[in-house]
């Protein structure tokens, strides 16, 4: 299953995303979409899996739950918006991360591209896409793309969109 990852769109979508998203199986949105059109959109291309975030309204937040936890290609996967970082989760992630154990755990919010493994809980791979959209303080506009197959994740990418200053 190929994954196309995305957040903090913040109501803009890039054209281009259509192109880097052409081969996967789903999107994942990890939240700040903007608006609920843009999850239409996406969901037209290809099927979508997402989170709202903090700057999400009520639009948003009937199609996509705070919380996204769920098994993919035998892995135990955990999306939410705001999760901090690994291991330093934030007060309402970090219980749940013990308790829950994902292999994979996605957040947005930072607008800070990282994918690590997390030092203190063994076993969990840490991915935040960073910022998609043209709001925020971000230099780069990117995005992830992956494989998760038998219980791996592999083939992980990262797609640069281009810098958030052209489209100011």
């Amino acid at each position: 299953m190929r994954i196309g990852l995305i957040s903090d769109t913040h109501g803009f979508l890039d054209p281009k995303v259509f192109d880097y998203f052409k081969e996967v199986d789903q999107i994942w949105h990890a939240g700040d979409v903007g608006t609920a059109s843009l999850i239409e959109e996406l969901g037209a291309f290809k099927p979508i899996l997402g989170v709202y975030g903090n700057i999400d309204g009520q639009d948003v937040r009937q199609l996509f739950p705070e919380d996204q936890k769920f098994e993919c290609e035998g892995v135990k996967v955990w999306m939410t918006h705001i999760g901090g970082k690994a291991p330093r989760y934030n007060p309402r992630v970090r219980p749940l991360i013990e308790k829950w154990k994902p292999d994979l755990f996605i957040c947005g919010h930072s607008h800070i591209l990282t994918v690590m493994h997390d030092p203190k809980h063994k076993g969990v791979l840490f991915m935040n896409p960073g910022a998609a959209g043209r709001h925020g303080f971000h230099k780069e506009r990117t995005l992830l793309r992956f494989t998760l197959s038998q219980g791996k994740i592999s083939n992980l990418e990262v797609v640069k969109l281009g810098s958030r200053a052209q489209l100011a």
